[in-house]
């Protein structure tokens, strides 16, 4: 399988910005405290601006967010309470942080701007090794890593540029846009290039690619702003081979788990599980409640799914169960109140008032099910 997604990368900086919420802490007898809570997701950052991108490390218990003020932070998360910590900061690019990417060794850190800049960093100091004035004649939009030395660039004129960072120019250079382009990924051997733009005379008005592996052979998955999940065969992009529809308002961030489960994200602020072939949306992963949501991202032992969105908030989602979700073929009866089935306690909000009669609820919706599919 072989992942598509924004980009990441920064510089030192003095101050951090970002909390963690006021959690209770109890005393043992004595004067003694509580040792940490332990909790099933790392705690979540609140940022003083939106993270427009974020990236995990490949290796470690790092994350890497790229902010609309142009800064760039890295943080070592923990599921231990009160032990994530801010690792650096820079705030070398001049306008919004559009992407951030690590390399595949996690040792750089990558990033594009409105700016136009192109930057490279170590990640493990922040500090700049790189930077490219000027990459573009427009703002950068769209970063992806090639290999260890070739990454791609796509701008808001539709442009598209493809560097040799051990020289820091541009070695290929098209225009086959005429707007912004989106995303931009790469197949398996590194030899083919697919762009996704926005043209407001085709139905595809904002588009994520994501590649996935299917037992008969690849698939290119494609999300729509109507909601729509459009799939391709990788030997024939003339159209699509099958579509399905989420009932979300829009498909702006793709994360695939699997081979045939991905996660999307959507301006509804709903992060929804989706087995395809059989085609189904499994539930809610998490939520950051009525915000869209910018970015999805993977941690490196595929527990944890990590999101942003315009509440400036970075939050976390075990997704460990997931990755192995075995859906029947059959269609189950749908939910009476046309509600999102929740994949985990976090999923609808620890402090929804109505919590725990809706885990009773689903308790029983599940215990129905199962009835029914011991009748058939």
């Amino acid at each position: 399988m072989c992942f598509t997604r924004d980009i990441a990368m920064f510089g030192p900086r003095a101050t951090g910005t970002f909390s963690f919420r006021p959690s209770e802490t109890k005393s043992l007898g004595g004067g003694e405290r509580a040792p940490p809570r332990v909790m099933d997701t790392p705690e979540d950052l609140h940022l003083e601006a939106i993270a427009n991108s974020i990236c995990l490390h490949p290796s470690r218990d790092m994350i890497v967010c790229g902010d609309l003020d142009g800064d760039v932070y890295a943080f070592e998360y923990s599921c231990t309470e009160g032990q994530t910590r801010e690792l650096w900061s820079s705030g070398h690019h001049m306008k919004s942080c559009r992407a951030v990417r690590l390399s595949a060794d996690g040792q750089r850190v990558f990033t594009v701007s409105r700016d136009k800049a192109v930057h490279l960093l170590e990640a493990e100091s922040g500090k700049l090794v790189t930077r490219i004035k000027g990459a573009h004649s427009a703002p950068i939009n769209a970063l992806r890593i090639i290999d260890e030395n070739l990454l791609a660039t796509g701008d808001d004129n539709g442009a598209l540029k493809v560097w040799d960072m051990r020289k820091g120019t541009s070695i290929m250079d098209f225009k086959h846009h005429d707007d912004y382009i989106s995303d931009i990924t790469v197949d398996q051997a590194k030899r083919i290039l697919l762009t996704a733009r926005w043209r407001p005379r085709l139905t595809f008005k904002r588009r994520r690619f994501e590649l996935l592996s299917e037992p008969q052979g690849k698939k290119v998955v494609c999300g729509s702003s109507e909601g729509t999940v459009y799939i391709f065969n990788w030997n024939g992009f003339g159209a699509t081979s099958d579509r399905f529809a989420l009932k979300a308002e829009s498909v702006d961030c793709i994360l695939p788990l699997s081979d045939s489960v991905m996660c999307t994200a959507s301006m509804d602020g709903y992060i929804r599980a989706v087995h395809l072939l059989p085609n189904r949306v499994l539930g809610c992963v998490g939520q950051h409640v009525g915000e869209p949501i910018e970015e999805l991202a993977s941690s490196h032992c595929g527990r944890f799914l990590a999101s942003t969105a315009h509440d400036q908030s970075v939050r976390f989602w075990d997704v460990s169960a997931l990755r192995h979700a075995n859906v029947q073929t059959y269609r189950k009866r749908k939910r009476k109140d046309g509600r999102l089935k929740a994949l985990s306690k976090k999923a609808l909000g620890e402090n929804d008032f109505f919590h725990g009669l809706r885990e009773e609820e689903e308790k029983q919706e599940e215990e129905e099910e199962s009835e029914d599919s011991d009748s058939d």
